[in-house]
């Protein structure tokens, strides 16, 4: 595997008669997603997922649409200190010894030492969930003769918002039910601050909802009847559905528009850059300021501070402080630093004092929708980037392009700099093209060798055209659905009808029924086993309405890893233009060259809906990550 990827990283521990104790691996997503996401981390061994009952420990975070992510899996023969002290120090190196910012295990003796002594700067919590997963085991008496027990302790632990709260709303309860005694409960309370939420509130953790961490990556994969040949596909299945799911939510935040519930600037702007999720969550935050106050009660020349209290819950009070000249905020309940997202509390005090955007500091981009573009672009090593290849030559100027136009459009100013610099690239490039020989990928990105590469089709470079009928709101006779009798096109997807549109884009009754996209399928070629010589072939099924009776056609073309990413960014800006009402159909005109289906310069032009080109989206997404 590793010399398929030369991102993936694996390490075997030895005892001291060379046999195997423990084994790490994590491949190049994983590694990947660390960097973009390893600011809090989870490392859980309660799944054992085979007879022998041999620990199987991943090491997991979240993403920026809230979802679990892994970075990296251990088997382990040996759950010693010295053993989990090879462990993460194996983790790390694997992850260029970055350490995470949190880190959240179980409560195991030999992982707490290990964690001390090879992350001292990270703060470790023990999971609460398997505090309470234990206590319902030890308290399963007590929980049967007082059902309303384990709600009122999980209130307790989950929503104190102060240590003094968390401590008397403890002992309150010890008191009601009369537990004063109870050596578990006396155990547990003895270790609260490696454990109890409320210690742990200046610290990030990511956590947005009291409920994460209760489900793990692997959840509903393995279990302990999972036998170890069992195990490494319910593996891949579960990263697969990771996948899977990641770029659903992409395309839901990219292909939908929130819908605004306040007049605020602020919630335009946060819906514009977090993504559907966490969006989510800061509108709800947002929304709750209406019902909340801020009084001023004084400065101490530098910062201002504020009481906040919710509207006649004058007891329960937030103190708010505000460097109006840093635009630095805090305040008492500590949300920001324990998850990334602005509290009601700072976002009333906001209001009341006219900050009618968010602070730069106060927007994390691990939570944005460009939370995976230019992250560590400068940093990353050779091992998992190297400029000898087409693709990651490609991909590298895609992601400095793009950074490059955001900074650009900042302002007519920075436009027309932006704009002369790409002119005078642009002949730059083009001289030095005449003095270099055309440039021909490397072995490891060629299709085959030999007579081989005679007998496949050669590789077509589609250009994709888009129009959209109407275009917002102009000359709507253009469009017209044709529902007198014409089947629909079937996707096991939302309908669409065909669209009569005016062939030379006037107002004339000359008019063309065009072709309506029923189903794509592909496989994806590896003739040498080498993961960068992968091509990805193409078959789309389309069913033309201009005929009578209606007739089928199929036009098929390959694809490598780098002629898909334009094609894909396209697509992904065609879906944001049919989430606006007016666009109710794109046309598509591909244009390829010497297909199996085709021979010389072909035109395939064919209409989408929202829904249809979402389903072709989310394949192209998925034939991405196997190319």
């Amino acid at each position: 595997m590793q010399a398929e990827n030369p991102g993936f990283y694996y390490a075997i521990h030895l005892d001291d008669d060379n046999r195997m104790t423990n084994v790490f691996w994590a491949d190049a997503r994983s590694r990947m997603a660390y960097k973009h996401f390893g600011d809090a981390v989870i490392f859980d061994t309660m799944y054992r997922p085979n007879q022998y009952q041999v620990p199987f420990a991943p090491f997991t975070g979240v993403n920026h649409h809230g979802q679990m992510i892994l970075f990296g899996c251990a088997l382990l023969l040996d759950e010693s200190e010295s053993s989990f002290v090879w462990l993460f120090r194996a983790w790390l190196s694997a992850m260029n010894e970055r350490p995470p910012v949190s880190f959240t295990t179980d409560q195991d003796r030999a992982i707490q030492m290990a964690v001390a002594q090879v992350f001292p700067e990270t703060r470790h919590c023990i999971c609460k969930w398997h505090i309470l997963r234990e206590g319902q085991e030890r308290l399963a008496h007590i929980y049967l003769a007082h059902p309303s027990f384990y709600g009122e302790l999980y209130s307790c632990i989950n929503f104190s918002e102060t240590i003094e709260e968390f401590e008397s709303s403890w002992y309150f309860l010890l008191d009601k039910y009369d537990l004063q005694r109870n050596e578990w409960l006396q155990a547990v309370y003895n270790a609260r601050k490696q454990w109890a939420p409320v210690y742990f509130r200046g610290n990030f953790f990511a956590a947005l909802s009291s409920n994460q961490g209760v489900s793990s990556f692997f959840n509903g994969y393995v279990n302990q009847q999972t036998t170890l040949p069992m195990f490494f596909k319910q593996y891949e299945r579960a990263l697969e559905h990771s996948l899977e799911k990641e770029i659903e939510a992409d395309y839901d935040t990219i292909c939908t528009t929130p819908l605004l519930k306040t007049p605020s600037p602020m919630e335009q702007q946060a819906a514009n850059l977090y993504t559907k999720k966490v969006f989510a969550k800061f509108q709800d935050e947002l929304v709750e300021t209406f019902v909340y106050t801020a009084n001023y009660i004084g400065d101490d020349g530098v910062f201002s501070k504020y009481r906040v209290a919710k509207y006649e819950q004058d007891d329960k009070a937030y103190i708010v402080t505000l460097d109006f000249s840093e635009m630095k905020s805090s305040c008492s309940c500590q949300m920001f630093e324990y998850c990334g997202i602005l509290c009601r509390h700072i976002l009333t005090v906001f209001t009341v004092t006219n900050v009618l955007t968010l602070p730069s500091d106060y927007i994390l981009k691990r939570w944005t929708r460009n939370a995976k573009n230019w992250a560590g672009l400068e940093e990353q090593s050779a091992d998992l980037y190297s400029m000898g290849t087409l693709t990651s030559r490609f991909n590298n100027l895609c992601l400095e392009a793009i950074r490059f136009a955001e900074e650009g459009a900042h302002a007519v100013e920075t436009y027309d700099a932006a704009m002369s610099a790409l002119r005078e690239g642009e002949k730059k490039v083009a001289a030095i093209k005449k003095n270099v020989a055309k440039v021909t990928p490397p072995i490891s990105e060629r299709t085959g060798n030999g007579q081989e590469d005679i007998n496949k089709a050669p590789l077509s470079v589609p250009e994709m055209v888009t129009s959209l009928w109407p275009w917002q709101d102009a000359i709507p006779q253009r469009f017209n659905l044709n529902d007198v009798g014409v089947p629909v096109a079937d996707m096991d997807q939302p309908s669409m009808a065909p669209v009569s549109v005016h062939s030379d884009g006037g107002l004339s009754d000359n008019k063309v029924v065009l072709t309506c996209f029923k189903s794509m399928t592909w496989a994806i070629e590896n003739k040498t086993g080498s993961s960068s010589e992968k091509v990805a072939v193409i078959n789309l099924k389309l069913q033309d309405y201009g005929k009578n009776p209606s007739g089928n056609s199929e036009v098929q073309f390959r694809l490598t890893r780098v002629t898909l990413e334009p094609m894909l960014q396209s697509m992904a800006r065609i879906g944001q233009q049919l989430s606006t009402p007016a666009n109710r159909v794109a046309v598509i005109n591909l244009k390829l060259q010497d297909t199996k289906t085709t021979t010389g310069e072909t035109e395939v032009k064919f209409q989408v809906s929202k829904d249809t080109l979402g389903s072709m989206l989310r394949s192209m997404a998925y034939i991405r990550e196997q190319l």
